[in-house]
């Protein structure tokens, strides 16, 4: 794959919208996000900024979706598929309205890459675009070497994710299963948490498995079949 097909970025998850971002933890910083995206000023930059698997990905995507509604361009970019194909791979991502970069933080301390980015925030910013990037802490705390990004970043607008509760995974997992059209009772989902990978992405996965199963065998999840489907 060369670096002008990965500029056209990450194929957008259909799922992957404000409306379906579930969990009480992180729905006010998720409402925020899509406020600011729907301001007919952008702000330049915004950061989303929280650990893994507190849903940074799902909230960019979603802002390229809610833009692409709009009548926008955007495009969401991966940093870590980015990274092999050296900084011009940046080259042209000012022509879209929205520009999301994916765990911009794995460019942290490599002096060409913050370079690229810093003069790629200045061309958004003189063309009236927006930047969204997601980071692992907040600008101050990363190692970067470049002043100039870590002060256009911290004049931005920060948005601080939380590390999901147990009562989080839970709403999310039986929201994920409703809109899959899957009874999930209460009693069900938690025998699942209890039993399952804490990152939310493997719960979710299993999800999948689950669904695919309860299809092909035309039964309902309970317990029981989970455990025959899990190897529990």
């Amino acid at each position: 794959m060369s670096a002008s097909q990965l500029v056209l970025g990450v194929k957008l998850r259909d799922d992957a919208r404000f409306d379906n971002f579930h969990g009480d933890r992180n729905a006010a910083a998720a409402a925020r996000l899509g406020e600011v995206c729907e301001q007919p000023a952008p702000v330049p930059v915004v950061t989303v900024c929280g650990d893994a698997d507190t849903g940074k990905s799902h909230l960019l995507q979603a802002v390229c979706h809610r833009a692409e509604q709009g009548g926008q361009s955007a495009v969401c970019v991966s940093v870590e598929e980015l990274l092999p194909f050296g900084p011009d791979a940046l080259a042209g991502l000012d022509n879209q309205s929205v520009i999301c970069l994916d765990d911009l933080d794995l460019i942290a301390g490599q002096q060409g890459w913050e370079e690229a980015v810093f003069h790629l925030y200045n061309r958004v910013s003189d063309r009236g675009s927006q930047m969204v990037v997601s980071l692992s802490e907040v600008p101050g705390e990363l190692p970067f070497l470049l002043p100039d990004l870590v002060s256009r970043l911290r004049h931005g607008l920060t948005i601080q994710l939380g590390i999901y509760r147990d009562d989080d995974r839970l709403r999310i997992l039986m929201a994920r299963a409703e809109k899959r059209g899957l009874v999930l009772g209460e009693d069900v989902a938690a025998f699942i948490l209890r039993r399952a990978p804490r990152k939310l992405a493997d719960l979710l996965a299993m999800l999948d498995r689950l669904d695919e199963n309860s299809l092909r065998a035309q039964r309902r999840l309970t317990i029981p079949f989970v455990k025959s489907v899990m190897g529990w």
